[in-house]
């Protein structure tokens, strides 16, 4: 399993056009082979600052989507809100650790 963390930092106006940009393509996204789970977070303390979480079963089915049409029409709306570079991880789940 490959996890894929994505920073993206946006003005402040532009929050409302990404959430609604996300909120309408989380399912596009889930819809892609070997994509198991999307999730959205926001920073508590600086609310510009968004994490997209996303597991997939192989960096194949990974590189399959961000070659799509479906990514390159997304990310090229998304980019123009951006107020500084994204930064982006993949890395795989080492151990997970639940309350005894």
């Amino acid at each position: 399993m490959l996890i894929r963390i994505v920073k993206l930092t946006f003005k402040p106006e532009n929050i409302p056009s990404f959430e609604r940009i996300f909120k309408e393509s989380k399912n596009g996204i889930l819809a892609f082979e070997g994509c198991n789970l999307v999730e959205l977070y926001q920073d508590l303390k600086n609310p510009c600052v968004f994490f997209t979480y996303s597991f997939w079963e192989k960096e194949s089915d990974l590189e399959r989507y961000r070659t799509s049409d479906f990514f390159k029409g997304v990310w090229g709306t998304t980019k123009q809100l951006f107020s500084e570079k994204p930064e982006a991880w993949s890395v795989n789940k080492v151990q997970t650790t639940n309350p005894s």
